[in-house]
């Protein structure tokens, strides 16, 4: 499980930030944690404060090393930096093994990388030399400096069999990034979840049980002809089957282009946390609360953090009302502020110790954790 990411010169997050996603002493919901760590943080703050940021060193880092694409990393540098470096550091816990991994670039130059397991290098570099440790020690010259040799160590290697960092990839692999706003999904393991493919492969069981079990007033049907009541839907020839909602108490099943933009929402991310749930990684969602009534969106955290094993999950959202000690702890929220040129910055809930009968919800309106817009409104 992550424990730590510490970025400097990331975006607008140009001085040095620890995110740090260890648990501390409350003893409330330990549910939401899972040995020494948390199983889920939230990022609250003003539009454009640096919330979406807060993600993305973790999405970079999976993108460099999963994604046959190319990334440029000029646009992660902080723009209103005269420093030219940017750096990452992660902090792992894998089986009571801890790696760190960390790196740096310059434009789109990687300058340094480091990984170590329990403080052992496994491989050092300083731009294109690297010392690798393996089963053996290697060094290796002009390499590409463009790639992270993590990337080229795992394709070539597969760790030649050491189990920490076959166990740390086949978790980090798992992890799925979703966009609930553009509806995009990216999943590190090459398995699509799009919906269709999720029903494809494991029908409408799955999902319907869910619906069952939490009391929704409908179902889902995967098909390519619905007809009931008169009224017929069919898909062309060369098109596929279409998810259907079926409503208690309403014979005709609707189509999931007539739906709410807030059941659109809920039938695509669905089959990503049921992953994610189910086999663990790390789920990253930004725009969490795109179309989902805040009561939806608290029963999706605590599902997520009641049945979630070996999962961590990072998400965004504005919605005040989650921050609640009955669904997330004070060390699982982070408020995320901008503050000109000097960037954002991020202030953990717990740092001001609020006791568990506190209302987390009125102390961040009101100003006690930061990250609450003022605008003319609020000067009357």
């Amino acid at each position: 499980m992550l424990k730590r990411v510490i970025a400097k010169n990331f975006k607008c997050f140009k001085n040095e930030t620890i995110f740090d996603y260890t648990k501390t002493n409350y003893k409330l919901l330990e549910q939401n944690t899972e040995g020494k760590n948390l199983k889920g943080v939230l990022f609250v703050g003003d539009n454009a404060s640096g919330k979406t940021t807060a993600l993305q060193p973790i999405k970079l880092m999976l993108d460099l090393l999963f994604k046959d694409r190319d990334i440029s990393l000029v646009m992660y540098n902080c723009l209103f930096s005269t420093e030219k470096i940017t750096s990452l550091q992660f902090e792992f816990d894998v089986d009571n093994h801890e790696i760190k991994y960390e790196f740096s670039f310059d434009r789109n130059v990687f300058i340094e990388e480091r990984l170590t397991v329990d403080d052992q290098i496994v491989i050092e570099r300083v731009k294109k030399n690297v010392r690798l440790q393996l089963e053996e020690e290697k060094s290796f010259h002009e390499v590409d400096d463009t790639l992270l040799f993590l990337k080229r160590v795992y394709f070539s290697t597969k760790f030649a069999g050491n189990k920490i960092l076959i166990q740390w990839f086949d978790e980090l692999k798992k992890s799925v990034y979703i966009n609930a706003y553009s509806r995009r999904i990216v999943s590190y393991n090459g398995k699509s979840l799009s919906v269709n493919k999720y029903l494809e492969e494991n029908g409408t069981d799955h999902i319907n049980k869910f619906f069952e079990d939490n009391n929704f007033q409908f179902a889902i049907q995967y098909e390519k002809v619905v007809e009931k009541e008169g009224l017929r839907f069919e898909l062309d020839e060369n098109e596929g089957k279409m998810v259907f909602f079926e409503r208690q108490g309403i014979e005709t099943p609707l189509p999931i282009f007539m739906e709410s933009t807030g059941n659109q929402t809920l039938i695509n991310i669905l089959p990503a946390i049921l992953s994610v749930v189910e086999n663990g990684g790390m789920l990253l969602i930004d725009e969490f609360s795109s179309g989902l009534h805040n009561k939806l969106e608290e029963l999706l955290i605590r599902y997520i953090m009641r049945n979630g094993k070996g999962m961590q999950l990072f998400f965004v959202s504005h919605s005040t009302n989650l921050l609640s000690n009955s669904i997330l702890r004070p060390d699982q929220i982070y408020a995320v502020e901008m503050e000109g040129k000097e960037g954002s910055k991020i202030k953990r809930f717990s740092d001001e110790q609020p006791r568990a009968a506190q209302n987390l919800e009125k102390m961040y309106l009101s100003g006690v954790f930061g990250g609450v817009p003022e605008y003319g409104i609020d000067r009357k």
